[in-house]
């Protein structure tokens, strides 16, 4: 089991890093934006704080993805998973890549076939989109499920990296069906520390702790 974040905010990073439960980062175009920042300064500061794995989206025609994954391989090395989109140009892309060693994530998977034709083509992540197939009425985990079984069923060497992930309780599901990965935002990996009956734990802990130190002072 692997947590990614799916973020391009340094600072969130490098703090859930620094526990030691993250694995990785997924980014895109939106998140770069959001961040007002250079791409590549980004990727930069994260291979810099440690991070072994980072999702760096290309975009263009077929040649100009190759492109740029080429480029961007070359200047971070295995850090470096180029991401690509499930359409022909994308697929084509990631086969060229792939056969170059270089590690390629393909993103925007609505369906099985899709992933089928990515594994196809040697991605080495599949990134079918959870929370996005359920706001068109399908069941975002029942594809994830649908995907592992039949990667496991053809014993395909791609990872499954369930993404658009929304709540806790998806990121349980997407694991329990048997995700490789599930990249989700900070504030989503935060919320996976907490439960009610945790906290009241705590307080009973704490109660109990503050009567026996009382005791043994009177």
């Amino acid at each position: 089991m692997k947590i990614f974040l799916d973020t391009a905010d340094t600072e969130l990073i490098q703090k859930h890093f620094a526990t030691g439960l993250v694995d990785g980062v997924t980014t895109n175009p939106t998140l770069i934006k959001k961040s007002g920042r250079d791409p590549e300064e980004v990727y930069q500061e994260l291979i810099d704080l440690g991070l072994p794995d980072i999702s760096m989206e290309v975009v263009g025609t077929g040649e100009e993805m190759v492109a740029e994954g080429r480029r961007l391989a070359k200047k971070f090395g295995q850090n470096a998973t180029i991401k690509v989109p499930c359409t022909r140009g994308g697929l084509a892309a990631c086969r060229i890549l792939a056969s170059e060693s270089i590690k390629v994530n393909v993103t925007l998977i609505f369906s099985a076939a899709q992933a089928i034709l990515a594994a196809k083509a040697g991605a080495a992540y599949v990134s079918p989109f959870v929370g996005r197939v359920d706001d068109n009425s399908f069941d975002g985990v029942s594809l994830v499920a649908q995907i592992t079984g039949i990667f496991r069923e053809h014993v395909a060497r791609t990872q499954v990296l369930a993404a658009s992930v929304r709540d806790v309780s998806s990121v349980s599901k997407c694991f329990g069906v048997g995700s490789d990965i599930v990249t989700m935002p900070p504030t989503v990996f935060e919320k996976m520390y907490n439960h009610i009956l945790t906290e009241k734990g705590l307080d009973l802990f704490q109660q109990d702790w503050d009567s026996v130190n009382n005791s043994t002072k009177e």
